[in-house]
């Protein structure tokens, strides 16, 4: 159980995920993929805009750093977005290529037209979706589901059934629609959506387990983050059997974004010991590619691939954040390319200012001078509100050593 919760320069996580008592709760699949939609759901984040050589870029990443399926957009929104998607589906990676459709079949001509090995027909069935938004029933999203779904497969397409709202859907609603779709027109495999992320995990665990008992079918799970909990809600599903996970880099999408799939990286293989090809050594370019390109800057602590992530201000424990970080990390900063940083600030400690002053090749200040140091540095470190630059230390330093 050790090299699970543990493994040297890599992570430290609690043993308790790990015990027989917990484990036993879990159906977990013999494989999980994860399917990316940064390229369509991601884009969907108001103002962002990918054009296609954006595309082909952020698709060469994905590919790179092992994602099993790229969702290359929808070729019904542009010229521009179809031609991205085919020059994608033509690179030759080991990614499978999928397309969003609507439960039409132009949009299904479109995805074949385009290379794509997939494609993911979404059609609502949360309930406020079908009484204000179209004014259908369950029945009707039978029949226009029904002919798609049979056509896709029948051109040999991997078909998604993506019965978006699935979680504000009335049961008895979810229950006949599945029952019947398996009935007339079984697809591949069936997304459960928490179109606005405000399921728990435990109601996700259940539908996951409901859809699963209903169609039989491999279960898929995509996920907002409207309540914070999108990479919990999915790493839920996961241990309740659902064997793909949707995500999008760096939690982009509409409102509050999707599920991270850097987060969900992690998720996959530290927290919950997964054997995956995921390179946690590429998700760092990936992220700063698509932060780049979308001009959508990550918060300074979001996890995974926030710049502060690994910084320590706080004086206690300086010396481990260099010379053993698990102990004050759950991993490694070097399992994603990153480092370590000790800053200067108002919460600093005499143990800060001598680790600087080393850094900087200063040595043999006695105690009572890196005293009157740190009595400068704070009082910088309040009066800016802010970390204080190497700059700013070097002349406190310098003033006081002088003396």
């Amino acid at each position: 159980m050790k090299d699970l919760y543990f493994q040297e320069n890599k992570w430290w996580v609690s043993p308790y995920n790990f015990i027989d008592d917990v484990r036993k709760r879990f159906d977990l699949a013999a494989k999980v993929q994860i399917h990316d939609a940064t390229l369509r759901d991601g884009e969907q984040t108001p103002g962002v805009v990918f054009r296609k050589d954006d595309k082909i870029k952020i698709a060469q990443l994905l590919d790179e750093t092992g994602i099993d399926r790229i969702e290359a957009g929808m070729p019904a929104v542009s010229d521009e977005d179809f031609d991205a998607i085919k020059a994608i589906s033509k690179l030759g990676l080991k990614a499978k290529i999928f397309t969003f459709a609507r439960a039409m079949a132009v949009d299904i001509d479109k995805a074949i037209d385009c290379g794509a090995h997939g494609v993911v027909i979404e059609i609502p069935i949360g309930y406020p979706k079908l009484k204000f938004q179209f004014g259908w029933t369950w029945e009707d999203v039978l029949r226009k589901s029904v002919d798609c779904i049979n056509y896709a497969r029948k051109q040999g397409l991997y078909v998604v059934y993506f019965p978006y709202d699935t979680t504000r859907a009335r049961e008895e609603d979810l229950t006949n629609l599945l029952t019947k779709i398996m009935e007339h027109s079984p697809p591949d495999s069936v997304g459960i959506v928490d179109t606005m992320g405000c399921a728990l995990p435990e109601a996700i665990q259940y539908l996951v387990r409901k859809a699963k008992a209903l169609t039989g079918l491999p279960i898929e799970i995509h996920t907002h983050n409207d309540f914070g909990i999108g990479v919990a809600t999915e790493l839920a599903a996961v241990t309740a059997g659902a064997e793909v996970v949707h995500s999008c880099v760096n939690g982009l999408g509409e409102r509050t974004g999707n599920a991270a799939l850097e987060e969900l990286i992690m998720g996959l293989q530290v927290l919950l010991g997964l054997k995956t090809h995921y390179r946690l050594d590429r998700i760092m370019p990936l992220c700063k590619a698509v932060q780049e390109i979308s001009g959508v800057s990550p918060a300074r602590n979001k996890p995974v691939i926030g710049e502060s992530n690994y910084t320590r201000e706080s004086g206690i424990g300086i010396d481990l954040v260099m010379k053993t970080p698990l102990a004050m990390f759950a991993t490694d900063p070097k399992l994603t390319g990153r480092e370590g940083e000790v800053v200067l600030g108002k919460k600093s400690g005499k143990a800060s200012v001598e680790y600087t002053l080393n850094k900087l090749g200063i040595t043999g200040v006695a105690d009572e001078t890196i005293a009157k140091i740190l009595k400068g540095v704070k009082a910088k470190g309040t009066e800016k509100r802010a970390l204080l630059t190497m700059d700013e230390f070097k002349k406190i330093a310098e003033g006081v050593i002088s003396r």
